[in-house]
C-alpha cells in the first residue's frame, strides 16, 4: 500500500515571494508526501523577479511558479486540502475562505523580503532569510509522525513551528 500524499496550500496577501518560496521547499523536501501549492488573497498576478532568482541559484523549477488568487482551492474541483499555512500577518489576519475537508491550519509568519529595502545585496539578503526560515520550519513540519498523532497534539506542534508560543502552550 502506497503512503498518502498530503496537500499543503501556503497562503500570503500577495503570492510572489513567501508563500511560492514555500510551495518550492516543501514540493522539493516532500519526498512525494506532501504536494505543495500557494495562493493569495489579493495576488500580485506575477512572481517576484527575485523569488524567481533565488530558487533558480538554489536548483529548483521555477516552471510551476505563478501568482494566484486562494479562490482557485476553494472550490468542488480543488484538491482537498490537509492543511493550509499563511505565511504573513495580513494573510493571517484576513477571513479565510471555507476550505473543503477542514484541513489543520496555522501561521507561519515570516517577514516580507518584497518589502526589503536598501540595497541589492541587503534585498537579496531578505529573499535568502525568508527561504532559510522557511526551509527549517519545513523541515520540522515534514518530521512529524502525522499518521500517528492525534489532532490536538498535531496543531500544537503546527502552531510551534511557527512559533506561536502562546497556542502551543
Amino acid at each position: 500500500m502506497s503512503e498518502r500524499i498530503y496537500n499543503v496550500l501556503f497562503l500570503c496577501t500577495g503570492n510572489s515571494a513567501r508563500s511560492i518560496l514555500a510551495e518550492a521547499i516543501l514540493n522539493r523536501v516532500g519526498n512525494g508526501r506532501f504536494r505543495a501549492f500557494s495562493a493569495g488573497s489579493q495576488p500580485k498576478g506575477a512572481v517576484h523577479p527575485a523569488t524567481l532568482r533565488l530558487l533558480e541559484a538554489m536548483n529548483h523549477d521555477t516552471g510551476f511558479a505563478r501568482s494566484k488568487s486562494w479562490e482557485e482551492f476553494s472550490g468542488p474541483d480543488a484538491p482537498t486540502l490537509d492543511f493550509v499555512f499563511t505565511v504573513c500577518d495580513s494573510a493571517a489576519a484576513e477571513s479565510c475562505p471555507i476550505w473543503p475537508g477542514q484541513p489543520m491550519s496555522a501561521h507561519w509568519g515570516v517577514p516580507d523580503p518584497a518589502a526589503a529595502e536598501g540595497t541589492e545585496a541587503e534585498k537579496n539578503l531578505a529573499f535568502a532569510d525568508a527561504y532559510r526560515m522557511l526551509s527549517n520550519r519545513i523541515a520540522v513540519f515534514t518530521s512529524l509522525p502525522l499518521a500517528s498523532i492525534d489532532r490536538l497534539t498535531l496543531q500544537k506542534r503546527l502552531d510551534a513551528i511557527g512559533g506561536d508560543v502562546a497556542k502551543a502552550g
